[in-house]
């Protein structure tokens, strides 16, 4: 099995090798202050915030009084429709320090048409330019893609989405977070995996949140999932938790090119 899935998985991300030239630098690497900013993908099965936090945790054990992880959410938002320069105001979220690192994840539509495209590309620039105007760091969330029984499900949405937001990061030289590519990436190796919400093909369920909450550790700050012992208090098998933490981990390597450290 660990044979056919590193062998899938290399070859399922040659689609999106040109999706990242390089890592653009970042202030802090390791960053104890981070603000989410999305929509119902982010906090669907007890918010991503809080999952990342507890690996953060377990990995971290030194940073655990440190950590001020917040996400402000509003159901099927857009970039455009986050009020970001109070978000950006820490005191307004009673946070200690301005935040290090800000995550902005779009909506599932904005890739649609060439109006949305053209608003979302706006929005990124201008959105990631207060951020870091603010001295913190940005990151783009790539979403994944729709599955069936979803009403505008795509088999090329992903290619679209990735295309998308590669023409963000290199407008506004903002890093990506890959979670749309470990989404495919998984369901080609196990294809009745359950990362989306049955019931709408689109929300992820709680694998789905626990892959990208693994992706982003991986990606912020630059360790390895595998071994992360966090199961979601029990909830989630061990069968799962390896397949899952194997998944972000390629997947990450080889968006950016680089190797994770243990």
């Amino acid at each position: 099995m660990k044979l056919t899935l590193l062998i899938v998985l290399a070859y399922s991300n040659l689609i999106f090798t040109d999706v990242v030239e390089n890592l653009y630098e970042i202030k802090n690497p390791k960053p104890a202050r981070i603000l989410f900013v999305g929509n119902s993908y982010l906090y669907y099965n007890d918010s991503l915030h809080n999952h990342l936090r507890r690996i953060v945790e377990e990995s971290f054990p030194d940073y655990i009084d440190l950590l001020e992880f917040k996400s402000a959410t509003i159901g099927g938002a857009k970039l455009s429709h986050h009020n970001i320069d109070h978000l950006l105001e820490y005191k307004n979220l009673e946070v200690s320090k301005p935040f290090e690192l800000v995550i902005l994840q779009g909506g599932s539509s904005e890739h649609l048409t060439e109006e949305s495209r053209k608003d979302f590309l706006q929005y990124a620039e201008l959105l990631t330019s207060k951020v870091k105007d603010s001295g913190s760091d940005a990151a783009l969330y790539m979403i994944h893609a729709y599955v069936k029984p979803h009403e505008d499900y795509d088999p090329s949405m992903l290619g679209k989405v990735a295309d998308l937001y590669d023409q963000a990061g290199k407008i506004t030289n903002t890093n990506v977070l890959p979670v749309g590519i470990a989404f495919a990436n998984a369901y080609k190796v196990k294809p009745n995996l359950k990362l989306h919400k049955d019931f709408d093909g689109t929300h992820p369920d709680i694998l789905g949140t626990y892959l990208a909450a693994c992706v982003l550790y991986a990606s912020i700050y630059k360790k390895s999932p595998i071994g992360i012992k966090y199961n979601y208090f029990d909830s989630i098998n061990d069968e799962d938790i390896k397949f899952l933490q194997q998944v972000a981990h390629k997947t990450v390597e080889d968006f950016y090119n680089l190797k994770l450290i243990n």
